[in-house]
């Protein structure tokens, strides 16, 4: 077994070009290792000393912001403009294991691990974020709902490395919520969950709305036929539930029935709808939205 430490990207992307795994955190791949679920690679290569990859820019192409992949949980919960503005995500990274695991946990470790009850994914997909992936042969940016395609699975070539995540700025009178059901409130893996992203017609309806579901499929759920729902809050909250409890396509498995993530997907669907729209109002609901609104397990 080899392990190497990089201080570039490039470095990293050479690495990883001779058969080399990037790691960072570890959080997935070593606490996966320990529990049997794989084998570490031979070959490892740490990007947690690159500088820039832990840096998040405010105000990036078009207003936007720009996450490099070692940015942590901790990191994104905490974020002024991520929290206020990109709620959606700073909820998500709120839920993520434990307080030591959203401290090295990382964003580009948690998207390319690609599992389909991430808390974080949600959010990512209904706030149009982007993976920017890096090889020696160059750069390439993928809409995150095309990157994931099975569990723990990508489309990303074997040499390439994701290097960041790309978030546009958020429209005018929007807001954005994830939530989740759990059983407990710490190393808690979603037995469903929801994001959602709304903006507000000058008269308080609904002008769009966006929402993805996460641990009723083999990927993130982005839920379809959304384009043309406006109206009242309510009413477009009821029509999302019926369309993600339409849409999911659960399974069955120790922790829950295919019949009953179906029918709570649907509710917490409804519930990222209404939160979201009050963010959108201009009412001010702390990270993350399952533990202000008392949503979840309890204390």
């Amino acid at each position: 077994m080899s392990f190497t430490i990089a201080r570039t990207v490039e470095d990293a992307l050479a690495a990883i070009a001779a058969g080399a795994r990037p790691i960072a955190g570890g959080t997935d791949l070593v606490v996966g290792a320990r529990h049997g679920k794989a084998a570490l690679p031979a070959d490892l290569v740490a990007i947690d000393r690159i500088a820039g990859l832990d840096e998040i820019t405010v105000g990036a192409g078009n207003g936007g912001v720009t996450l490099g992949a070692n940015v942590s949980h901790h990191a994104i919960e905490h974020h002024p403009v991520l929290a206020g503005s990109y709620s959606a995500l700073a909820d998500g990274s709120a839920l993520v294991g434990s307080p030591a695991t959203r401290h090295v946990g990382t964003i580009g470790g948690n998207v390319m691990n690609a599992s389909p009850a991430m808390d974080t994914g949600a959010g990512l997909v209904v706030l149009g974020a982007e993976v920017e992936l890096r090889s020696v042969h160059g750069t390439r940016r993928v809409p995150i709902g095309e990157l994931w395609s099975g569990p723990g699975r990508t489309i990303a070539q074997p040499d390439e490395l994701c290097v960041a995540v790309h978030l546009p700025q958020p429209a005018p009178n929007s807001g954005s919520a994830y939530l989740r059901l759990e059983y407990r409130r710490a190393m808690e893996i979603a037995v469903v969950g929801a994001a959602a992203n709304i903006t507000l017609a000058a008269d308080g309806t609904v002008a769009a709305v966006r929402v993805a579901l996460s641990a009723v499929g083999p990927t993130i759920v982005s839920v379809t036929g959304l384009d043309t729902l406006v109206g009242s809050v309510d009413d477009v909250a009821d029509a999302v539930a019926a369309a993600a409890s339409e849409q999911a396509t659960p399974i069955s498995d120790v922790r829950a029935s295919d019949r009953y993530r179906r029918h709570t997907v649907g509710v917490m669907a409804r519930r990222a709808v209404v939160a979201a729209a009050r963010r959108a109002a201009g009412e001010t609901i702390a990270i993350p939205v399952n533990r202000t609104l008392g949503i979840g397990a309890a204390s």
